[in-house]
């Protein structure tokens, strides 16, 4: 027998089965765990990240909007807390609850479908429907409250989940509906305060992010980031509910009486210039937007713009104190009308010539005189007072479409429209414009743009004031006094004796323009008065417009309706009654009267030649 040293060379070790079995794994756990580590340890194509990223969930965390409040505190629009219920319907089946008592019991998905929908107040049928299917997310309900969100948490249904939301409330409704404003249905602003200050109320979403297993739930030892949300700011509005609910009242029914298009009335402190109220005789409530007209969605005082009328003469009237052209009793021979050239300018009614005084030029609101002293002044003069005044320019109030009005140059007026414009045609502007420029006059001059966010506090108690805009000199005390003398003429001698107010000295002016259409020409009336009180130190000022309300010229004015919310507002604000008489200008100087003791002289009655104008006081 040959030795393995020596004997057959051929001879080569012999390799089991089970040995190259084991060979072959050992290679394969080789490969793999090289893969592993190319792919988890150098990941050179960021696999690992990928596939991080596709097991991260990201919730939103909405952030409360905040309030808008009036200028007493009380809330016009809030956030509720909400939650919106869901369901993973591959996880609905039937389980053990275990009950307080920590005894045990059977829920069916049948079950679990009669006990949701009692919570919820729904159908049956509506959740057996939400609940049945393959989806790993879907709605149950939405926006349903803490409450109910309460009982679906007692009922520990492993399957059914709760989402906080927010829903926006409007506990005022109507009230100040379209100064407020509303939210769409993607929580869009809409309107009002809601839309002009949405970037301070609507705060900043934040956000959570973790990882979820491949059947949809949350690993609960995989790490979280949270970026918690900033809630919104609250704002804090000059409006004052009470005033604005008794003024929308009170225009609403006048408007309806007269079956006007529309009406409105603003409500301003004439001291600072914030508005207390800017009521529409309809208007929208923000819980239930949709139900309102496109026309209601704004605040008419602030996006229409209409012709002033003689309200308009106010601004005239203290041009010319200013420019001191005339004083209240200065005398103008007014006669029955102007003709002039081929053109002729007439009064609401008939007279012969007569010597008036100024103040009583403008107690019964004559357009003639009007343009006699007005026409002191050169075009230019006339256009720069109104556009000092703001004509022709929008105030800045806090509200989206905001009319500048029209004031057009004073080379591209017409030869009639450069002295109607005096009495306050050939020119356009918003109610809200007409009573800033009341509001400058009993200001002693001083115009203060008018406002509405009084302040806006954040969620950390910090509370920002906006900057208040500077007030503008556009006439001199002198000249802002002596109009209010006029104003308060028509009110004790002049058309607007209606507009008194007991126990209160009241100056102010009606105006009555004619409303242009749409079709070209005219198709009704503008009608207005505004004033302000009490006379002695003014304090409030109230505009009322109604727009082509029905019935006679001369009996669809509103003063009746400025006292009523005046009264009101005085009283509100317990203003003490007034204890000096009223001025005493006469609206005529007698034909006897000696002239060598004439208060003041008597306006030369040289004037260029004005344009035909027939315009209703």
């Amino acid at each position: 027998m040959s030795s393995p040293a020596t004997g057959n060379a051929s001879w080569r070790p012999r390799w089991t089965r089970a040995q190259v079995g084991i060979a072959l794994l050992l290679a394969l756990l080789l490969v793999v765990a090289g893969k592993l580590f190319w792919v988890q340890g150098l990941d050179p194509t960021g696999r690992a990240e990928a596939a991080a990223e596709s097991r991260t969930q990201t919730e939103v965390i909405p952030a409360v909007r905040g309030d808008i409040k009036d200028t007493n505190g009380e809330v016009l629009a809030r956030t509720l807390q909400r939650y919106d219920i869901t369901v993973d319907q591959t996880a609905v089946a039937a389980y053990t609850r275990v009950k307080e008592d920590q005894s045990t019991e059977e829920v069916t998905p049948t079950q679990a479908v009669y006990e949701i929908a009692d919570a919820l107040s729904l159908p049956d049928t509506e959740v057996k429907n939400a609940l049945d299917g393959d989806k790993t997310f879907n709605y149950v309900a939405r926006g349903v409250t803490p409450e109910q969100y309460g009982k679906i948490q007692d009922l520990n249904l492993p399957y059914v989940f709760g989402q906080p939301t927010f829903q926006r409330s409007y506990p005022n409704g109507a009230v100040g509906g379209s100064i407020v404003g509303f939210l769409g249905g993607d929580n869009e602003a809409l309107g009002g305060i809601e839309q002009t200050q949405d970037d301070k109320l609507r705060g900043v979403n934040g956000e959570r992010r973790y990882e979820i297993s491949g059947d949809g739930v949350r690993i609960p030892v995989a790490p979280q980031e949270l970026q918690s949300p900033q809630d919104g700011a609250d704002v804090q509005l000059s409006m004052d509910s009470d005033v604005q609910y008794f003024a929308q009242q009170a225009v609403s029914e006048r408007a309806e009486e007269l079956n006007a298009e529309w009406g409105s009335a603003v409500v301003m402190d004439i001291k600072s210039g914030k508005v207390l109220a800017m009521a529409d005789s309809s208007t929208v409530d923000p819980n239930v937007p949709g139900e309102a007209e496109g026309e209601d969605l704004g605040v008419r005082s602030v996006t229409h713009a209409v012709e002033p009328g003689s309200t308009q003469k106010i601004l005239t009237t203290a041009a010319v104190m200013d420019q001191g052209i005339a004083n209240p009793d200065t005398e103008i021979t007014v006669p029955p009308h102007l003709q002039i050239d081929s053109e002729k300018i007439t009064d609401a009614f008939d007279h012969g010539t007569q010597n008036r005084t100024v103040a009583g030029i403008i107690a019964d609101s004559m357009n003639t005189g009007t343009v006699i002293m007005g026409s002191k002044m050169d075009k230019q003069t006339r256009h720069d007072y109104m556009a000092n005044f703001g004509v022709g320019q929008s105030t800045g109030i806090e509200l989206p479409g905001e009319t500048s009005g029209i004031l057009a140059p004073a080379d591209d007026w017409d030869f009639r429209q450069q002295f109607t414009v005096l009495f306050g045609q050939g020119v356009s502007q918003s109610p809200l414009r007409t009573a800033s420029i009341f509001q400058a006059v009993a200001n002693d001059g001083v115009l203060i743009e008018p406002r509405l966010v009084e302040s806006t506090e954040e969620a950390d108690g910090s509370v920002t004031t906006p900057e208040q805009p500077e007030g503008k000199r556009v006439v001199s005390p002198e000249a802002a006094q002596q109009t209010m003398d006029v104003m308060e003429t028509v009110v004790t001698e002049g058309g607007a004796k209606e507009a008194a107010v007991p126990g209160y000295r009241v100056g102010g002016k009606t105006g009555t323009a004619e409303a242009p259409s749409d079709q070209g020409g005219y198709d009704g009336y503008t009608t207005s008065f505004v004033g302000v009180a009490p006379m002695e130190d003014p304090q409030y000022l109230v505009a009322v417009t109604l727009q082509r309300p029905e019935g006679d010229v001369h009996t669809i004015g509103v003063t009746e309706t400025f006292s009523t919310i005046m009264e009101q507002v005085l009283h509100h604000y317990n203003v003490p009654p007034s204890t000096t008489d009223p001025v005493e200008i006469p609206k005529e100087v007698p034909d006897n009267l000696d002239r060598s003791v004439t208060p003041t002289n008597a306006l030369d009655q040289t004037w260029p030649s004005p344009a035909r104008e027939e315009s209703q006081g």
